[in-house]
């Protein structure tokens, strides 16, 4: 990975900083503390207001409730002052009308600065033919991406869908207001990721909409739903995660938001989502199914694997005294080539301080369940016949949706599984009828692709020549 450079380093808008400061007065200001010493700063920045005169003092003084503008004698006439630096109330008062994902993220552009990108959404209630979400939404589009300088707090709305009516409108509305989104540099464009809130709104949609047959859809024989995980020591849904990794089929790793689903009121794996965000492949979901006379554990099944172990169970057992805590992180389901892996790092903390510390790594593959100190070790111990079980061809199932179909037996070296996964990152968050048109991103010409005769449904980009089904809402 190559070295981060970062030219400008200091935050003065972002996620928590809510409290207005002052700027370019006599006062030093703290940057960092070094050895004995600290080292200070000057803002030089064009972000917020000049203080100046004294009626402005004065007006600065009755908007923020304080005396300080007016008996402090560190102001000069360069002082600036700096207010609404939280990116969430700075965006919110300048388009209030936007829905906002949960999760804004930092970015390092090419000049070494710090941007907030923060995704942003045009929805509706009223959308013709289309049966709404628990919220009365039946129409979301994720056609805006907010951009926020990090030290000047300039923000830019880019719209880079621009069929999008809702926003088009909006534009016309406030002139000036979305910049097209041909125009947003390439080197925010590269870090674009797709939206976490959307992706599981179209999960919990295509648990029902990726039933093709009529039949199969009208007596719901075949409803998909959000398997559960350990979290600590909860029960929790499984939330998407951002990985690294190759699709498979595919030689080149690329970033993905996963969710894998089970069977309605059933533990095993039934399929996975999978968007795309890399290059020309972004907004491009793709689901891969798995055979439904075969069976591939869920995360509740490795879950429960993983406690029944016995030598895991004691150790975990025996940290979780008085005094500590263990913690069972997220668990990741990682398609690795034709299998599938299953990692769940373990922490434990102290009661009094608790600062969770990693303290081992669980693998799971086919029939074997390991806990070691690191990623590697426990690979090399699920693998350590020196190659992965085979996985023998499968059969096309009846009931409408696609399979994953091998050609032949494929094996898993510790090597390759290694390599793979030590490129793994992932994000994981604390966790509208909308299957109209603008609900989905564009989808591909082919709605069908068999790489490696394997396959795979994608869904995703152009809607023409489709219809909504008689409830209103659209198929994938």
């Amino acid at each position: 990975m190559p070295d981060l450079n970062i030219t400008e380093p200091r935050i003065y808008y972002g996620e928590l900083d809510n409290d207005f400061i002052l700027v370019n007065t006599d006062a030093e200001e703290f940057d960092y503390p070094k050895g004995d010493t600290n080292v200070t700063t000057t803002y030089e920045g064009a972000g917020g207001l000049q203080i100046g005169s004294l009626p402005r003092k004065l007006a600065f003084t009755l908007r923020f409730g304080t005396l300080k503008m007016l008996l402090s004698d560190s102001l000069t006439s360069e002082s600036r002052i700096l207010f609404r630096r939280a990116i969430q109330e700075r965006v919110q008062t300048i388009a209030p009308f936007l829905s906002y994902d949960r999760d804004p993220y930092l970015v390092i552009r090419d000049d070494g600065s710090l941007v907030w990108i923060w995704d942003a959404y045009t929805t509706s209630t009223h959308f013709p033919y289309s049966q709404p979400r628990a919220n009365g939404v039946n129409y979301i589009r994720n056609s805006i991406k907010v951009v926020v300088d990090a030290y000047n707090g300039d923000v830019t709305f880019y719209q880079i869908d621009p069929d999008d009516a809702i926003a088009t409108t909006l534009g016309k509305v406030y002139p000036g207001l979305f910049v097209p989104g041909d125009q947003l540099p390439e080197d925010l464009r590269r870090h674009l990721r797709y939206p976490e809130d959307l992706f599981s709104i179209q999960a919990n949609v295509l648990a029902a909409y990726h039933m093709t047959d009529p039949q199969v859809f009208y007596t719901k024989e075949d409803l998909w739903e959000i398997p559960t995980e350990l979290y600590a020591n909860d029960e929790v849904p499984v939330v998407p995660y951002y990985v690294i990794m190759a699709l498979p089929g595919e030689a080149k790793e690329e970033f993905l938001l996963l969710q894998p689903f089970v069977p309605l009121q059933k533990k095993n794996m039934a399929s996975w989502l999978a968007a795309r965000m890399d290059g020309d492949h972004y907004g491009e979901l793709v689901v891969f199914d798995f055979p439904k006379d075969k069976l591939v554990f869920g995360t509740a099944q490795i879950e429960a694997r993983i406690s029944n172990d016995p030598d895991i169970s004691a150790q975990l057992t025996l940290w979780n005294q008085s005094g500590s805590q263990v913690i069972r992180g997220n668990l990741l389901v990682i398609p690795i080539e034709d299998s599938v892996i299953y990692v769940e790092p373990v922490y434990l903390q102290s009661t009094e301080n608790p600062i969770p510390q990693l303290t081992r790594v669980i693998v799971a593959y086919a029939d074997r369940v390991v806990m070691e100190p690191t990623l590697t070790m426990a690979l090399e111990a699920v693998f350590e016949d020196g190659g992965a079980p085979t996985t023998p061809p499968t059969t096309q199932p009846p009931g409408g949706t696609t399979t994953t179909t091998l050609s032949e037996p494929t094996t898993t070296t510790t090597a390759t599984v290694t390599t793979t996964l030590a490129t793994t990152t992932t994000t994981l968050p604390g966790a509208p009828c909308l299957l109209t048109p603008p609900a989905w991103p564009p989808w591909p010409s082919s709605t069908i692709r068999r790489p490696n005769k394997r396959s795979r449904r994608a869904i995703g980009r152009s809607t023409a020549g489709r219809s909504p089904s008689s409830d209103g809402c659209w198929r994938p």
